[in-house]
């Protein structure tokens, strides 16, 4: 049984198979320990990292895992593909096959965009980090085909609308590097965005690079390919730094 949110007392009777007539007894019994304390009451609420012992025998323990991978260009962001290599293809010996069979990919990019990724099996991490009313920042360097002039600027910080979703999009923040090269910045994700609000300007994007979300930027130092597990904070605050 995998859980996000659950009452004490349904995991157990579900888990141990047995009617929940038994397991008040085995509260009332001082038997049962949520996360190394005696549980007492039945509606406990717990989730799927909560560490569940039954007469010192553990019955849930499982550990959050937080993924931060350097994708590049050709791979899918899927859990299986039958034409590509998928980012959890590239994972190697990082984690056991069981772990790689609980993670989620968090913020998808396509096959041709490269850079940061994170996954997990938090999907309340996961949620509080891709909802758009968080309003995580999401960073991408991007090169262009034709030379850039400050009129994109506003253009991106005005917001365009797109007629097929009938929506205009938030305001994005553009950054001009060099004339082919720009950072943009935004805090929704759109169907191909960034390649469709340069395409206003017939400039079609060469290289798409996301560098970081929130307060995750991809390291420098972790190989195109290549992952590894990190550490996160417990608090929303985490996602700006």
């Amino acid at each position: 049984m995998s859980i996000n949110r659950a009452r004490l007392d349904r995991f157990i009777s579900e888990r141990c198979q047995i009617n929940r007539k038994k397991v008040r007894l085995l509260l009332a019994q001082k038997r049962v320990s949520v996360d190394g304390i005696i549980a007492t009451d039945i509606s406990q609420a717990i989730d799927k990292f909560s560490v569940i012992m039954v007469d010192n025998k553990i019955i849930q323990q499982n550990k959050p895992l937080y993924i931060m991978l350097h994708k590049p260009v050709g791979v899918v962001c899927a859990t299986t593909d039958e034409k590509h290599k998928t980012v959890i293809d590239l994972l190697g010996e990082l984690l056991t096959a069981e772990e790689k069979a609980s993670l989620h990919i968090v913020g998808r990019l396509d096959l041709n965009t490269s850079g940061l990724v994170l996954l997990t099996n938090d999907s309340r991490w996961s949620e509080q980090l891709t909802s758009p009313k968080s309003k995580v920042p999401k960073h991408y360097l991007v090169t262009l085909q034709n030379p850039l002039s400050n009129e994109y600027i506003q253009a991106f910080s005005n917001g365009m609308y797109f007629s097929y979703e009938n929506i205009t999009t938030k305001s994005v923040t553009l950054n001009i590097l060099s004339q082919h090269q720009a950072e943009v910045t935004l805090t929704e994700g759109r169907y191909h965005q960034i390649k469709r609000m340069f395409g206003r300007f017939n400039n079609p994007v060469i290289a798409l690079h996301r560098t970081s979300i929130g307060c995750y930027v991809l390291d420098e130092h972790l190989k195109t390919g290549k992952s590894k597990v990190i550490s996160i904070k417990n608090n929303r605050e985490e996602f700006w730094g």
